[in-house]
């Protein structure tokens, strides 16, 4: 039964006459008491809290916004924490460098299944009926090793996720089972960001025009991530009758792909896609009625989260990296202007995160989340940007350095402003 507010006064009671009495001392069982009734106050006040929750609780258990984690969830993060860190972290430098990311660490990502939670339950893989927040968490682990690695190695994942949502039962079973088999997960890249000034994703330039069993395709796709290796291209195009989605195969005659280097995402191997009167089977359409601006949301949700767990890798390291550099005979963290700047981060990183798991808690329970998703982009655009920069700042001379990771962290931090597409959780 939980404990009532008289029991509660009655526990607080009895806690301190022990503390005050003399006779445990005597018969050493001080220790002994206060450690029961401490676990059997704390238990009965968290079995009140509980009950209190319930009392304030709406009727449907889903009304809250939980910030707690389920277990699966926790052993998930847990296990990507310590892949970014033992393995793409180390690897990050010299991806950055080759513009690629190395093909052993594609084969360590394959095996730890990510694609499988983009893939619903009845064809085999992980997805369940809510797996929004699980995305965002496994995109927010996996980038405190590197934002650029962790997004190649996030686009089957939100390709799966992109085909799971928008398209049509046929096409799912078509299309997801291969992500869920003991080949390498097929590399289809997403495409929506156009080389144009001020790019806006609710106006695009790329045309699909339908011509008896094709639509024919045309315009130009920029930074699109993975794209030179990827197999097929899902490709968003304006219909005249609202934008929609386009599953184009890579080797289309009139798609061409070309390398784009960037200053950020250099491990995504960024490319420009041009595509000329491509034709497309009006079967490779994804589902035509869709809700575009919630597309968009998705992909922007997932930028976000990456900019969370970045932000969160330079946030850890500065802290120890202020608290080893001296100058002056003392740790730099003793200055208040380095004291006052990590703490800054610290604040703006927890303003992000909370944000972010609000649109995606809101997201995963089928709810209106658009204006979060709104406001989390806003301030992790603004804010991963600042992030990045004070980390460069704080590590001084060093920041413009290679020899730490904070230079290529505030270049890919850059990214979240720019990118539309691309990702999807």
């Amino acid at each position: 039964m939980p404990m009532s507010p008289n029991a509660q006064g009655r526990a607080l009671a009895l806690l301190n006459r022990v503390a005050q009495a003399h006779w445990p001392d005597r018969f050493k069982l001080r220790k002994t008491f206060e450690k029961l009734l401490y676990g059997g106050a704390r238990a009965g006040f968290r079995l009140a809290a509980q009950r209190d929750r319930k009392v304030l609780r709406p009727a449907g258990a889903d009304e809250l916004f939980d910030l707690s984690l389920s277990d699966e969830q926790r052993m998930l993060v847990e296990m990507l924490d310590a892949f970014a860190l033992d393995t793409l972290r180390p690897a990050a430098h010299d991806a950055d460098a080759q513009g690629a990311v190395p093909a052993g660490l594609l084969n360590q990502a394959h095996a730890l299944g990510l694609a499988h939670y983009g893939v619903g339950e009845g064809l085999g893989g992980l997805a369940g009926e809510r797996t929004v927040v699980t995305t965002a968490l496994m995109a927010e682990a996996l980038a405190k090793g590197d934002l650029s690695l962790a997004a190649a190695l996030l686009v089957p994942l939100s390709a799966a996720n992109c085909i799971r949502r928008w398209a049509s039962p046929a096409q799912q079973a078509a299309w997801l089972p291969a992500f869920v088999g003991e080949q390498m997960a097929p590399r289809m890249s997403i495409a929506v960001s156009e080389p144009t000034p001020l790019f806006d994703p609710h106006s695009l330039a790329t045309r699909a025009r339908r011509k008896g069993t094709h639509y024919v395709l045309s315009g130009e796709k920029c930074l699109v991530l993975d794209g030179l290796q990827a197999s097929h291209v899902i490709v968003a195009a304006e219909t005249g009758q609202g934008p929609a989605l386009f599953l184009v195969d890579a080797g289309s005659r009139g798609l061409e792909l070309r390398p784009e280097p960037a200053m950020g995402l250099r491990a995504c191997g960024t490319a420009r896609v041009r595509l000329k009167a491509v034709k497309v089977p009006v079967d490779n359409r994804l589902a035509a009625d869709f809700d575009y601006p919630a597309f968009l949301d998705f992909g922007h949700l997932a930028w976000c989260a990456l900019a969370v767990g970045t932000a969160q890798a330079a946030l850890d390291y500065v802290i120890g990296y202020c608290n080893e550099r001296t100058a002056f005979g003392e740790p730099i963290s003793h200055r208040q202007g380095v004291a006052f700047l990590v703490a800054d981060i610290a604040i703006e990183l927890d303003a992000m995160r909370l944000l972010v798991w609000r649109a995606c808690a809101r997201a995963e329970r089928g709810q209106a989340f658009h204006r979060e998703a709104y406001l989390a982009r806003l301030l992790c655009a603004e804010k991963a940007m600042k992030i990045g920069t004070d980390a460069v700042q704080l590590l001084g001379g060093h920041g413009f350095t290679q020899e730490h990771p904070a230079e290529r962290w505030y270049r890919d931090l850059r990214a979240v402003a720019l990118m539309s597409g691309g990702l999807h959780l």
